[in-house]
């Protein structure tokens, strides 16, 4: 069981209180300034520091120390459950064919679950062989993975916001570290996408993928993915400005990254 997290001291007893059936739980925190490493400790788990880069990283190196031949990770904003501790210990002690599994993940927001507006498509890569690494960019990392992969029929619980403050907080630095990336590879943008995407964004999560069935947290949802898409695409716009001298210049050009795991709650969709 692998974990990475940093100023999660509220979270990460009751995320590691969830999964205690594991064999071995390693988490890797980085310049916290709360307890999360003694209370992580003090739940039983192997902690260490590792500077931090991209959450890619992080986890690779809990990977690297991990004894077992299977890893499963999990975010201190999750819980396991016993449906998912008994689906894992079968593959474990099984013969799979599959080399990683995607897990879904039910995620709560504003108080609901939340079943729609693409949320319900949340299903990451989480459980496979020890062998394998994340890639280690900003934003929208994932398993590089060697074979088949499969899904399991057990969900994580997920808890990705605890408020509307820790949400603008993520968005911040998603949508500054999306840009960085995408301006280092090349893209460009102009002005007028920031005025186009946003509603586009809206309308495909609050009306093509029935967002609105989620009620007043749907409404949210959809508006404040919209607004992590004008925030995304300004910061490139300004990247691009600062890099020329005239935010006009530069085409939104295509982008051909790898595609990531699966989509996923944080500010931009996850």
């Amino acid at each position: 069981m692998v974990i990475a997290a940093k100023d999660e001291a509220a979270e990460i007893g009751d995320c590691i209180a969830s999964v205690a059936w594991a064999a071995e739980i390693i988490v890797v925190e980085n310049d916290s300034s709360d307890d999360t490493a003694a209370v992580a400790t003090s739940a039983g788990a192997t902690t260490f520091s590792h500077p931090f880069t991209t959450i890619g990283r992080q986890r690779n190196a809990a990977i690297a120390r991990a004894r077992h031949e299977w890893i499963l990770v999990v975010d201190a904003d999750e819980r396991g459950t016993g449906g998912l501790r008994d689906e894992v210990a079968r593959i474990v002690a099984g013969e799979a064919k599959d080399v990683a599994f995607r897990v879904r993940r039910r995620n709560f927001f504003l108080g609901r679950e939340i079943r729609h507006g693409g949320w319900e498509r949340d299903r990451p890569v989480r459980l496979f062989r020890s062998r394998m690494r994340y890639d280690e960019r900003p934003v929208h990392e994932h398993v590089m993975t060697d074979g088949l992969v499969g899904e399991l029929a057990e969900p994580l619980i997920h808890y990705p916001y605890a408020s509307l403050g820790e949400y603008f907080a993520k968005l911040d630095r998603y949508s500054r570290w999306w840009a960085e990336q995408n301006f280092a590879r090349g893209r460009r943008t102009r002005a007028w996408t920031i005025a186009i995407k946003p509603p586009v964004r809206f309308f495909s999560m609050y009306v093509l993928r029935a967002g609105f069935l989620d009620g007043a947290a749907g409404v949210i949802i959809a508006a404040l993915a919209a607004m992590s898409v004008a925030a995304k695409y300004a910061r490139l716009w300004e990247l691009g400005r600062v890099g020329t001298g005239n935010g006009e210049q530069g085409t939104e050009t295509p982008h051909a990254a790898p595609v990531p795991s699966s989509p996923s709650p944080v500010p931009d969709q996850k």
